[in-house]
C-alpha cells in the first residue's frame, strides 16, 4: 500500500489549501481523498492492465462550486427532511432549509466542512469531524469518526462511528457517483446494468418526498432483483416525477452479503456493494447537466449513478420507518458500514 498526503494551491473558504491523501495498493488501484467534506475524489481501477478512472469528478477548486455532492460525506442527515422540520421526544425541531422549503443532505452540512485527518496509514485514512448542539436545527453534539479503508482486493471499505450527546436524526453516507466506463467525460450511465438485493421501494413526489408507504418492487420499474440494463424500463411509473431513479430501496434482511452490483456496458468492470445499512438510495445523475468534469468541461444528465447506503429518508417524520434506522438516542454508537468492490 501506498500513502501520500498533497496540498493543492486552490484555497478553501477558510483560506486554507485542501488536503489530498492518495492510497494505493499491490494492485495499482488508486483511491483519492479530500479532506473538504471528506470527499472521495478519485478511485482508479486496473482493468485490462491499465487505470480506469470510475468516480465522478472535477478539480479541487470547482468541489465549491458543484451542487451535485460529487463524493462527498453527507450529514446530520443524508437525504430529504420534509418541511426542514421533524418532532423528537414531543418537541418541534426546526431545521435549516436548501432545497425549497425542505432539507436536503443536512443544510449546510458536513460536506461543506474541513475535516481534521485523525489518522493516515498504509492503508487508511481517518477523518474526525465535530458537529455541535443546534447545528442546521439537529439537537445534541455529535463527534463523527470516519474510516476510508482499500484492500488488496480492491475493495474500499467507509465506516462512520458517532455517539450524540442527545437524542438526534443521524443518517451518514458517501455520495459518490460512478461510471465504470468513462467516469472522466460521464457517458450515459443507462447502459450499465444493476442488480439490486430489494424486494420494496418508496415513491416520492417531485420534490423526492416519500408520499406514501414502501412498495414492492414486484411488476414494477423498480424491480432489480435480476440483473437488468438500468435504461430498459427507464422514466416509467413514479420515475416519471423524479426525471429517472432517485429512490429508496429497504434491502433485504441478507443485503449485506451484496446490496447491490453494477456492471459496465461492455462488461469489462463491475462494482459489488456491500453494507451494514438498511437501506439504499439509487440515482440515476438525473440533473448532472452543467456539473463540472475534471477537465473543466461539464457533464450531462445521467453521467454517473450514486448508490448511497443509509437510512430512509424522512424517518425522522415517519415513527413507522424508525425500525431500520435513522435515529440516534443520547450515547448511543451510530456505527455503519460499506465497502464497495471492484471485479
Amino acid at each position: 500500500m501506498l500513502k501520500t498526503l498533497q496540498k493543492t494551491t486552490a484555497l478553501a473558504p477558510d483560506n486554507q489549501p485542501f488536503q489530498i491523501v492518495t492510497l494505493s495498493n499491490k494492485n495499482g488501484m488508486k483511491v483519492q481523498f479530500m479532506d473538504w467534506g471528506a470527499t472521495w475524489i478519485s478511485c482508479q481501477v486496473p482493468v485490462n492492465g491499465e487505470l480506469r478512472e470510475v468516480l465522478l469528478g472535477c478539480r479541487a477548486e470547482d468541489y465549491l462550486q458543484q451542487s451535485a455532492f460529487l463524493g462527498a460525506t453527507v450529514g446530520r442527515y443524508a437525504n430529504r427532511i420534509a418541511n426542514a422540520r421533524f418532532e423528537l421526544n414531543g418537541q418541534t425541531f426546526p431545521l435549516t432549509a436548501n432545497q425549497g422549503v425542505h432539507q436536503l443532505h443536512g443544510g449546510d452540512g458536513f460536506d461543506k466542512r474541513r475535516w481534521k485527518i485523525e489518522k493516515c496509514g498504509e492503508n487508511f485514512v481517518t477523518f474526525c469531524l465535530n458537529s455541535v448542539d443546534g447545528d442546521q436545527g439537529f439537537p445534541g453534539n455529535v463527534e463523527v469518526v470516519l474510516n476510508y479503508e482499500l484492500s488488496e482486493d480492491n475493495a474500499l471499505t467507509v465506516r462512520f462511528h458517532a455517539t450524540p450527546d442527545k437524542d438526534t436524526p443521524l443518517n451518514l453516507t458517501n455520495h459518490a457517483y460512478f461510471n465504470l466506463n468513462n467516469a472522466i467525460r460521464g457517458c450515459d450511465v443507462r447502459g450499465h446494468s444493476l442488480q439490486l438485493n430489494a424486494d420494496y421501494f418508496l415513491p416520492v413526489d417531485t420534490d423526492g418526498i416519500p408520499n406514501a408507504p414502501l412498495k414492492s418492487v414486484e411488476a414494477t420499474s423498480f424491480d432489480f432483483l435480476e440483473e437488468k440494463p438500468i435504461g430498459l424500463d427507464f422514466l416509467q411509473e413514479e420515475q416519471q416525477l423524479t426525471k429517472g431513479y432517485d429512490h429508496a430501496f429497504l434491502l433485504n434482511s441478507n443485503a449485506e452479503k451484496t446490496c447491490a452490483i453494477l456492471t459496465a456496458l461492455d462488461r469489462s468492470l463491475s462494482l459489488q456493494v456491500f453494507t451494514s445499512q438498511p437501506a439504499l438510495q439509487v440515482y440515476t445523475g438525473n440533473y448532472l447537466a452543467g456539473v463540472p468534469t475534471r477537465l473543466g468541461s461539464s457533464y450531462a444528465d445521467y453521467a454517473g449513478i450514486a448508490l448511497e447506503t443509509q437510512a430512509l429518508p424522512d424517518t425522522p417524520n415517519h415513527p413507522e420507518w424508525q425500525q431500520y434506522g435513522g435515529i440516534t438516542k443520547a450515547g448511543e454508537t451510530y456505527r455503519h458500514w460499506t465497502t464497495f468492490r471492484f471485479i
